[in-house]
């Protein structure tokens, strides 16, 4: 059997961009959950979000990223939320080699800033981020591994996830 590799971390950490080239690395399928929710409902994050509420997303992330967890073999870029999610991280723990992605506060809020598909962030400050982040990194660090993202490009993260991963 082979493990699923999970990104976790805040909202625009690189989950998906560092999950796309691990998982050609490793010849593993690629999978994002916010990209499995937008096709199973038709909509956008935001437009989730908006139409539906959070907690109602929230539990259908929760139900995909566990669905997902149960599976072999993938490279899976999780919601910036669903590793908040006891028993999503249940479901991690036991089938999963876990990394948090972690980035520093400017470069998130730089980065997500210049997506609008991120509700968590529209009309939001630094410093409501910043909270988010220290509420969530408490949680983050309950992952296998934690990767500074900082001053490292794609390469230098995915090659040090990528030995992390076949050395566990």
């Amino acid at each position: 059997m082979k493990k699923n590799l999970v990104l976790a971390g805040m909202m625009a950490s690189g989950k998906s961009t560092i999950g796309k080239s691990l998982s050609k690395q490793l010849g593993m399928q690629f999978v994002d959950t916010d990209d499995v929710i937008e096709k199973r409902l038709s909509l956008s994050i935001a437009h989730i979000f908006e139409i539906k509420g959070e907690s109602s997303f929230r539990e259908i992330e929760k139900e995909e990223s566990i669905k997902l967890a149960k599976k072999e073999g993938l490279v899976i870029a999780l919601g910036g939320g669903a590793f908040m999610n006891n028993v999503v991280r249940e479901n991690i723990k036991k089938s999963s080699f876990s990394v948090w992605l972690d980035l520093n506060i400017d470069e998130i809020f730089k980065r997500a800033k210049m997506n609008k598909k991120r509700p968590l962030l529209n009309n939001s400050s630094k410093t409501n981020l910043k909270k988010l982040y220290e509420e969530r990194k408490k949680i983050y660090s309950l992952a296998d591994c934690k990767i500074d993202c900082n001053f490292k490009n794609k390469n230098e993260i995915v090659k040090e996830i990528k030995k992390l991963y076949e050395n566990k």
